[in-house]
């Protein structure tokens, strides 16, 4: 990469982007975001050596051309498959990933850590944070970039600005002077003048002087830069898509030896036009035609849809009902409610956990907030959901959309630990419905009849064979049977009810017994269940830290009923890798065989 010219470098790039949208087309993944830092990614690898150098994601949808040009190109194919690459940056994989990303707005404070541990073990290399301007609508984006400016540690901080979250400087003077800044005789100057001032007599307080006239006129003339203010060397804006410039610029970052920021402005989906024009769509997106853009399948409704729609419908029925999202709006179905009701609609951003408190505060003043948000990123909100709504009792609802295994994005996506962060929430209502008409019903007791805190965790994805809604009880019991129950909620009660067919098949009598809410603990059927067939296996799709089967032993306990037999069959004290839902059931143990045999074990039979 180093011995590329130019012009090597510019057809590098064109080459880069044919290849990634032929790769993505038929693996699916994340394209959009991956077309726009294809000339920083050359760039950055035309002047640093990553497997020495750390270069820091910010989320890591925008890794697939490091991935490449790190020598993963071949196993493209193998994208979000099991045993296959990975979506996000993943040091296991690759000693040119420094650290793994998933999750937004923490790379400048990684970068931070790694920068002093570099200085206090008295090492040698460069540390790069690429972090995307969505990403610097999350608080701790800021946290990091006040601790780095005032650090005074080498570091490098490239913001690659889609236009999205950024103001834009505005004239013609204001681009000029940017554009005059950022040429090379300008930078070595700069440089330069820094140099001499610095050993002749009397220099320092001349630099000190003409400094002062140099930051007031560009302060009158461009926008202040908050960055500066934070102790930051500015870069920028410069165009993201021109890999010359971007290579100068690196080299001159590299030099500085002190925290600087790269502004630099990309289009998503640059190079493709149907990405252009829909950025949002090709964000993620499944197997598509490369020369249309459409999708090659098309799904049907799904739990997410169902979500939006019957919040809609009560938002028609109570004028206190709100929506908020953490710029997840399409993802979770929230499409059609804030083209309906703008006035009562809120994308916070990146800020899960202002999400939280901002609703805290909508509740307290009567109205009835709806925070829907991706599990995985819940989790951001751990402080609010008890500090704020928790202690108050405060009526917020949240729709937990991706609730347990997610697939393709793995390890830093599955929804598998919400049920132990809700359960931990004193007064906190946990709804898991298992088809679309049970999620309708749980959301409306959630809205008009629940007082505190509500949850509803519901699958990514569509229902499965059973569609149908087991009534209001906490619990009910799906098929009677006399020798196990089986117990289980949400969608994996379909491989469930396969397992204690397949039982059937072998001898057995199953019970299953569904949960619809696992929080407040309700065990009054299933002790009863428990007490008639004298084996448990509870069967789940969450860590095992997250579990309710421990909850079920307890109330067992409590309620007397002694059992022959008890198991619990979950994801394990252990990360899920990424593959198909299907595929990681299995890999764990959760599908309809794994789950037969285990009860097969539990009744000394196996």
């Amino acid at each position: 990469m180093r011995e590329l010219t130019d012009q090597e470098a510019e057809a590098l790039c064109t080459r880069l982007r044919s290849f990634l949208i032929d790769s993505v087309s038929r693996t699916g993944g994340h394209l959009a975001s991956n077309l726009g830092a294809v000339e920083i990614t050359v760039a950055i690898h035309r002047v640093f050596d990553t497997g020495r150098d750390r270069l820091v994601f910010d989320v890591g949808h925008q890794c697939y051309i490091h991935k490449i040009l790190a020598g993963r190109a071949g196993q493209m194919d193998t994208l979000r498959t099991l045993n296959g690459l990975a979506g996000f940056p993943k040091p296991a994989e690759s000693v040119h990933d420094a650290f793994i990303a998933g999750h937004a707005s923490n790379s400048v404070s990684v970068a931070v850590g790694m920068a002093r541990a570099r200085t206090l073990r008295g090492e040698d290399y460069q540390v790069l944070a690429l972090i995307g301007d969505g990403a610097l609508t999350g608080g701790l984006a800021y946290e990091g970039l006040s601790d780095a400016g005032s650090s005074g540690e080498p570091l490098i901080v490239i913001l690659n600005d889609n236009g999205m979250s950024i103001t834009k400087n505005v004239g013609g003077v204001a681009e000029h002077l940017a554009r005059q800044r950022l040429k090379p005789q300008y930078l070595r100057f700069k440089a330069g003048y820094r140099k001499v001032m610095g050993v002749l007599p009397g220099g320092k307080r001349i630099y000190r002087i003409t400094h002062g006239i140099k930051t007031a006129i560009k302060g009158t003339l461009l926008p202040c830069s908050m960055f500066e203010d934070m102790g930051f060397a500015y870069l920028g804006p410069v165009d993201g898509h021109d890999v010359r410039r971007l290579t100068r610029l690196l080299q001159y970052a590299r030099e500085l030896k002190g925290p600087v920021l790269l502004h630099i402005r990309t289009t998503k989906g640059k190079g493709y036009p149907p990405a252009e024009r829909n950025p949002d769509k090709f964000h993620g997106v499944g197997r598509f035609c490369v020369e249309s853009g459409e999708a090659v399948s098309r799904g049907g409704t799904d739990f997410s849809a169902v979500f939006g729609q019957t919040l809609c419908a009560l938002a028609e029925e109570d004028e206190r009902v709100c929506a908020i999202t953490a710029a997840m709006q399409s993802g979770t179905g929230l499409d059609g409610f804030f083209a309906r009701y703008p006035q009562r609609s809120f994308d916070v951003g990146i800020a899960e956990g202002h999400a939280t408190a901002m609703a805290a505060g909508m509740a307290k003043q009567g109205m009835i907030p709806v925070f829907a948000v991706y599990s995985t990123f819940l989790q951001r909100s751990c402080d609010m959901l008890l500090h704020d709504v928790g202690i108050q009792k405060l009526h917020v609802v949240f729709g937990v959309d991706r609730a347990g295994l997610v697939g393709a994005d793995g390890e830093t996506h599955h929804g598998v630990f919400d049920i132990g962060l809700l359960s931990l929430v004193p007064g906190m209502t946990v709804y898991c419905p298992a088809s679309f008409a049970e999620l309708r019903r749980a959301l409306r007791q959630a809205v008009a009849e629940c007082t505190g805190p509500v949850a509803i965790r519901y699958p990514r994805g569509g229902e499965g064979p059973w569609q149908g809604d087991a009534g209001p009880a906490p619990a009910a019991v799906l098929r009677e049977g006399k020798d196990i129950t089986l117990v289980s909620y949400g969608t994996l009660i379909n491989q469930v009810l396969d397992a204690a067919r397949l039982l059937e098949e072998r001898g057995i009598s199953a019970e299953v017994v569904k949960l619809y809410r696992i929080t407040p603990f309700d065990g009054e059927l299933l002790c009863a269940s428990a007490a008639k067939t004298g084996c448990v296996l509870a069967a789940e799709e969450c860590a095992a830290g997250s579990a309710v089967g421990p909850r079920i032993a307890a109330a067992l306990l409590e309620g007397g009923i002694a059992v022959k037999g008890f198991a619990l069959q979950n994801l394990g004290d252990k990360y899920v890798p990424h593959g198909t839902v299907d595929e990681l059931r299995t890999l764990c143990g959760l599908s309809p065989e794994a789950i037969a045999k285990r009860a097969e074990e539990v009744l000394g039979r196996g």
